[in-house]
């Protein structure tokens, strides 16, 4: 395979944040009197944005208002305690390293918020990667190819020279509205047969062959 461009989706893919994400969900929950969710849970929920993470996090028939409230609070949380437990996966920051060694420009696309996408890629990912693109106001999240061409556009690369590695159904849906080849870890927040109802037929089950399929 011989790219130009690497995107790599980041919960789930470049960083496990499940801990964090679960403790700052229950933490929000038991602020307004709600039962928590159990780490597995918020694994499944996990992929969509913060929305619709708190959307599924809070009781089924809970009213609007009080939703808000949670995802307000979440909101207010989760960056203050978003780098407590979380931790880069087994040699992605050295297959970052690798990319870039070899020219490979690199990037992180997430539904994380702008803000968070960033402040977590300078915190674990110091100067490794060439872009990263969290959800903005007005910009439809993935699925949607719209975060990522914003990548590509801030790469300067086409499509046709850039190939998404990610770990979920949203991400292969994500690649396939954006045009993009893909490849799909298994460390991450979906199960292998969830993603071969997708149609994913390209798994690797650890960093080191990543660093195979991208540079030999």
């Amino acid at each position: 395979m011989n790219y130009e461009a690497v995107i790599f989706d980041m919960d789930g893919t470049i960083l496990d944040t499940l801990d964090d994400l679960t403790d700052s969900v229950n933490h929000s929950l038991n602020c307004y009197g709600f039962p928590t969710r159990s780490r597995e849970e918020i694994r499944s929920f996990l992929g969509n944005g913060m929305v619709r993470l708190i959307h599924l996090s809070v009781p089924d028939n809970t009213p609007e208002e009080k939703e808000a409230l949670v995802l307000e609070e979440h909101k207010r949380y989760y960056p203050m305690h978003s780098a407590d437990k979380t931790r880069p996966y087994d040699g992605i920051p050295e297959l970052i390293r690798a990319l870039k060694a070899k020219g490979i420009k690199t990037a992180v696309v997430s539904n994380k918020r702008d803000e968070n996408v960033k402040a977590l890629t300078e915190r674990y990912f110091s100067g490794l990667f060439d872009v990263s693109v969290g959800a903005r106001d007005g910009v439809p999240r993935k699925p949607a190819k719209d975060l990522v061409e914003i990548a590509l556009k801030e790469l300067n690369v086409e499509k046709l020279n850039a190939v998404y590695i990610g770990d979920s159904d949203v991400d292969v849906a994500t690649a396939k509205n954006s045009g993009l080849d893909m490849i799909t870890v298994l460390w991450g927040f979906r199960d292998r047969d969830v993603l071969e109802k997708c149609g994913v037929s390209l798994f690797v089950h650890k960093a080191e062959e990543l660093v195979e399929l991208l540079l030999h």
